[in-house]
């Protein structure tokens, strides 16, 4: 039974890895964009939110 435990663990937690990679890779290509837009306000907004999920 611990064995069980053990494996979805770790599927728990690749899974929660390979969200947290697709969020950050979201959230720099928007910033990406917001810079060749000169969007002072969008980029202002995706640091917060980058500070507020820690990925900078």
């Amino acid at each position: 039974m611990f064995r069980v435990n053990k494996n979805q663990n770790s599927k728990v937690q690749k899974a929660a890895s390979a969200h947290r990679d697709s969020l950050q890779k979201s959230l720099e290509h928007r910033l990406e964009v917001a810079r060749a837009n000169g969007d002072e306000d969008l980029i202002r907004q995706l640091e917060q939110e980058a500070s507020y999920l820690r990925l900078n």
